[in-house]
C-alpha cells in the first residue's frame, strides 16, 4: 500500500491521464471501448494506450475484451482504497480538514429525507431523450419531483417525432422546450439532489461542479434521432427509448428514499442504468 498510492498520485499527476480517468468515472460502471475514449478526448489512439496501459499497471483501471473489442472500466475500490489512504495518513482521520463534501448548508439526511427533490436530465441534444425522462417522471412521480433537463449542445427545437410519442401516451408538450445546461448553474439556479445523463457522449463530456454534491447517474441509451432505415424502424428506436425510460423512471420514483442512505441510493441509481429492458409500446407516428 505504502508504494501503490504514490505511483497513483503519480501517474494522476499527468492532466490527459487524469482526463481518462474522470471520463471513466463518469460513465461508471459502463465499461467504455477505446475508440469512444479517443474521440471524446481527442487523443491519438498511440497515446491513449499508453495513458490506459499507466493507469492499469497502478489498478485504477480494468480491462475487457469482447471478441476484437476491448473495453475499459474504472476500477472503484481501487479509487476507494486510494482516498482513504488519503484521508487516514494525509488528513490524519480528520476528512473535514481535508475534503469539502458538505458545500451545501443543509446535511446530506435532511436532503435525502425531503419529500421534494430535485432532479435533472442531461443529454446533447435535449430533443428526445432527455425530454422523454424529464416528462415521465414528471408524471410518475407526481410533487415529490421537481423535473427538469437539459443539453450540453442542445437543439434549436425538441424532435418532432418525440413529441409525437410523447402526446400518443396523454403526456402534455406545451410546456416543453430545449434548454442549455448553463441555465442551470449558478446562485439562482436549483440545488439538485440527483443528476443523471442519458446519452453517452453528454457523459463524456466534463460536468460543470453541482452544488450540493447531488447523486449523479448514467443511463446511458442509443440515441434514436440518429436511427436509420424505413419510418417504421426510426419509430421503434423513439419507442424503445420511451420503454428503456419509462422502466427506468419506474424504479427509481419507487425508490424508498427516507430509508436509503447516500451509498445505498447511489447503488440504486446505478443498478438502474444497467436495466436495459425496454417495455414494449405501441406508437402512433
Amino acid at each position: 500500500m505504502e508504494k501503490e498510492i504514490p505511483l497513483r498520485l503519480a501517474v494522476l499527476g499527468h492532466p490527459q491521464r487524469l482526463s481518462v480517468l474522470r471520463l471513466l468515472m463518469r460513465r461508471y460502471p459502463d465499461r467504455v471501448p477505446a475508440g469512444e475514449i479517443s474521440a471524446a478526448l481527442d487523443v491519438k489512439p498511440s497515446t491513449l494506450s499508453s495513458y490506459l496501459s499507466a493507469l492499469m499497471q497502478v489498478g485504477l483501471v480494468t480491462k475487457a475484451r469482447e471478441g476484437t473489442w476491448l473495453y475499459y472500466r474504472a476500477n472503484v475500490p481501487a479509487m476507494t482504497e486510494t482516498l482513504n489512504a488519503l484521508v487516514v495518513d494525509c488528513c490524519r482521520g480528520r476528512p473535514e480538514l481535508c475534503l469539502p463534501f458538505q458545500t451545501d448548508p443543509r446535511s446530506e439526511i435532511e436532503r435525502m429525507t425531503e419529500q421534494t427533490y430535485n432532479v435533472l436530465f442531461i443529454c446533447t441534444g435535449n430533443s428526445a431523450r432527455s425530454i422523454f425522462a424529464e416528462t415521465l417522471l414528471r408524471s410518475e412521480g407526481g410533487d415529490r419531483f421537481n423535473v427538469y433537463s437539459a443539453g450540453t449542445r442542445p437543439s434549436s427545437e425538441l424532435n418532432p417525432v418525440a413529441l409525437d410519442v410523447l402526446r400518443a401516451k396523454g403526456h402534455e408538450t406545451a410546456n416543453l422546450r430545449a434548454k442549455n445546461v448553463s441555465e442551470f448553474i449558478g446562485d439562482t439556479a436549483p440545488k439538485f439532489d440527483f443528476v443523471f445523463t442519458v446519452c453517452d457522449q453528454a457523459a463524456n463530456e466534463e460536468c460543470p461542479a453541482w452544488d450540493g454534491q447531488p447523486i449523479s447517474g448514467h443511463w446511458g441509451m442509443p440515441d434514436p434521432v440518429k436511427a436509420e432505415g424505413s419510418q417504421a424502424e426510426q419509430s421503434l428506436a423513439f419507442q424503445q427509448a420511451y420503454g428503456t425510460l419509462k422502466n427506468r423512471i419506474r424504479a427509481f420514483a419507487a425508490l424508498p428514499f427516507a430509508e436509503l442512505d447516500r451509498v445505498s441510493l447511489q447503488r440504486a441509481v446505478d443498478d438502474i442504468g444497467q436495466s436495459n429492458c425496454a417495455e414494449p409500446e405501441h406508437l402512433t407516428i
